[in-house]
């Protein structure tokens, strides 16, 4: 057996000052958060945004965990190793780990756990990534062997996914909402959408983490409500800051700012599956009439940079570098409205805040944008609650955010291959289902490049998306709060900032 060598991702950072304080155990660390609904649950095979996964990740842990280098590393995995062909993998647990209910871990949890995202009729927003699992079994009390249906060569990254954290065996139904795990913290309130609080885990495995005596997560989903709780004292950190009075805030006494830069991206999903967007005319109309560099500026105010309508961005292994970036063209907008036999339509875009911040903007400056290609467009302010269980995935074109993946495969497989469970466009491309297959198992560096750069041209030429801008991280804080190197996997430090953060 060997190790496989796998892709890493490299965040960018203006990093908080302070640094080298020594970690300090103590205080209550309270969360402002956007991204919570009264529909979230702890169940993670559907946990969909930033609230749920943040009090996830304090509560349980995951096989594998992303390094603030974009590594992947053992977490309840001791260590790992995969057959030459990278289709059987074997993980060996630590031992000694405890769930919060006493139970110590052991192989079968992590059977379970995983299995709870598999099958023909599992419901979890994981599945696309889990369904090339061909067996699951424990070898033992402390070892875990994957049986894949074909190589995958970044398959400890898989293992990093937020829905795949670890639950005692038997955890079904309503006992998830107990949030038992090995994490280092325990809870001990939840309302969706609302507050969750938790508290330390005495008996957290993991030495030198989560240093806070109690974390509660806030769930505000107005900018304004979470800057004003941020400069009055209520909350130490708010998450997704409104990049248009940033500057504003850095002013504020007490308060910094935190910048990251990893795979975050702004889309515009079009349901393939729904006229009038299942012509490609039509799709490729709206690609055109829109003006990147005008969005990133005004909306965005420079924290990011612009999309091509693919999701793989610059800090990717295989981003296609080379492939020409899509400018603003009425002419060709109005040249794909015209074939599509669609001038004078209008077309409806739904949006809300709750999607990222500046979507309803962005919606608008979209609208001005097309006019200039005679195509008109009316939009649909939707309500942030409930946003992401009313419009997300049932709307024909919608606003939303992916906080991307740390590779190219795990991106395609969550939200673009043909049965993913999070395609948001309803998108089926025999050819570029058979490319991620291909590429998942290919071992030759320079051909699973050139077969992701044909997924990352397929989707910019022939996808239902409509992504203009990747979007920096932009988090706010008291300047009370201290941390060390940033992830960029996801936001708030790969959205694990209640386990590695601390009060000076």
């Amino acid at each position: 057996m060997e190790e496989t060598v796998t892709a890493t991702l490299s965040p960018i950072c203006v990093p908080l000052p302070a640094h080298a304080d020594t970690p300090k155990k103590g205080g209550r660390l309270r969360l402002g958060l956007s991204g919570g609904s009264t529909t979230d649950s702890l169940d993670p095979a559907t946990i969909p945004d930033a609230v749920p996964q943040s009090v996830n990740w304090s509560l349980r842990n995951n096989l594998v965990e992303i390094s603030a280098d974009g590594k992947p590393v053992p977490e309840l995995a001791e260590s790992w190793e995969s057959s030459p062909d990278a289709s059987q993998w074997i993980f060996k647990l630590r031992q000694g780990v405890e769930f919060h209910n006493g139970k110590t871990l052991d192989a079968q949890d992590v059977v379970e756990s995983i299995n709870h995202h598999r099958g023909k009729d599992s419901k979890s927003a994981a599945k696309g990534i889990v369904d090339p699992i061909k067996e699951i079994k424990a070898d033992g009390k402390d070892t875990v062997v994957f049986v894949l249906d074909g190589g995958n060569a970044d398959f400890p990254f898989i293992m990093c996914d937020y829905h795949l954290t670890i639950q005692p065996a038997g955890t079904k139904g309503a006992e998830f909402e107990k949030g038992i795990g090995t994490g280092g913290y325990m809870l001990v309130a939840h309302e969706p959408g609302v507050r969750a609080l938790t508290k330390r885990n005495p008996n957290y495995w993991k030495e030198g983490s989560a240093y806070f005596d109690e974390v509660e997560t806030i769930s505000i989903a107005d900018y304004s409500a979470r800057t004003n709780a941020l400069k009055t004292g209520q909350v130490d950190l708010i998450n997704r800051c409104d990049v248009k009075t940033v500057h504003l805030l850095k002013k504020a006494p007490g308060v910094q700012i935190v910048r990251v830069t990893g795979t975050k991206h702004y889309t515009l999903p079009m349901r393939t599956d729904m006229a009038p967007f299942d012509n490609n005319d039509v799709r490729m109309a709206l690609k055109y009439a829109i003006d990147r560099e005008q969005m990133l500026k005004l909306i965005l105010r420079g924290y990011g940079s612009v999309g091509n309508d693919h999701p793989i961005a610059p800090s990717n292994r295989y981003h296609a570098a080379d492939l020409p970036q899509r400018k603003f063209d009425p002419d060709k907008a109005k040249f794909h409205l015209k074939k599509a036999g669609l001038s004078g339509h209008t077309f409806k875009l739904h949006a809300a805040d709750a999607a990222f911040g500046g979507a309803v903007d962005a919606a608008v400056l979209l609208k001005e944008h097309a006019a200039k290609a005679g195509i008109m467009i009316e939009v649909v302010k939707e309500p942030n609650d409930g946003y992401w269980s009313n419009v997300w995935l049932k709307k024909a074109w919608c606003t939303c955010y992916w906080s991307g993946r740390a590779t190219e495969d795990w991106m395609f497989s969550t939200a673009y291959a043909a049965d993913a469970k999070w395609n948001d466009t309803f998108w089926k491309h025999d050819r570029f289902n058979q490319l991620v297959t291909a590429a998942r198992a290919e071992l030759d560096d320079a051909k699973r490049r050139e077969m992701y750069g044909e997924c990352q041209k397929i989707i910019r030429d022939e996808g239902g998306v409509i992504i203009p801008m990747f979007a920096d991280y932009v988090e706010a804080s008291s300047n009370k709060l201290r941390h060390g190197k940033l992830a960029g996997n996801w936001e708030m430090d790969g959205q694990r900032l209640p386990e590695r953060w601390w009060f000076a």
